[in-house]
């Protein structure tokens, strides 16, 4: 049985070699922390980035899935709205690929925007998750600011869905989004709820909403 040819058995090696570092690096956690804090310095933007991770986190524990995947993608799906609001969504893009970002993290997060800045549609659980909690996390905060301790701990579900009716409330966020990110998931709004409640409590010294002493 005759050996390979040397240059054919080199050339495959050169060829594997070539594949494995044209494949994106999975991004760490300080990767995207760093990426966060270079484009966006509102405290405000940064707390927020905190919370929608917090609680991808906590519904990716949940459903079982990659919670270090899903946790990173909530705290840069933002990236661009501080220094590009015009082009949000659409300048993550083009962020996340000079940083060489796999492709599933950046369709994750540009598709967080849909039917807003996005033509990109949630098809993936991490995708619908992400749209359908993103906005949910502002009512909470607001609904947490306006109890005398200021903090998410002492917030419960009866809480917002009390402050969901009155659309004075936090007229900012858009439940419409919500409750279509919970029809897409196929989870009651109860639940979205409290589980956004529930990510969030577990990083509320982060978020600024741990309460006054």
């Amino acid at each position: 049985m005759q050996g390979l040819d040397p240059d054919r058995k080199m050339s495959n090696i050169e060829e594997k070699e070539k594949e494995h570092k044209m494949e994106p690096k999975v991004p760490t956690r300080q990767q995207a922390l760093e990426l966060l804090h270079k484009y966006n310095e509102s405290d405000s933007l940064r707390k927020h980035a905190y919370a929608v991770e917090g609680v991808m986190r906590y519904i990716a524990r949940k459903r079982g899935e990659d919670e270090e995947k899903w946790g990173v993608i909530g705290l840069i799906h933002d990236l661009d709205y501080e220094k590009f609001p015009d082009q949000h969504c659409t300048k993550t893009r083009t962020l996340l690929e000079e940083h060489g970002w796999p492709e599933e993290y950046i369709r994750a997060a540009v598709s967080h925007g849909w039917g807003i800045c996005s033509d990109v549609e949630p098809q993936t659980v991490l995708e619908k998750t992400l749209y359908a909690i993103d906005e949910l996390t502002g009512l909470v905060v607001t609904t947490a600011l306006i109890r005398p301790s200021k903090s998410v701990m002492d917030v419960a579900l009866k809480s917002v869905k009390n402050k969901w009716k009155d659309k004075r409330f936090a007229a900012g966020v858009d439940r419409g989004v919500i409750e279509k990110g919970a029809a897409r998931l196929q989870v009651g709004l109860d639940e979205l709820i409290d589980d956004t409640i529930k990510g969030m409590q577990e990083v509320a010294e982060a978020i600024g909403l741990k309460g006054v002493a």
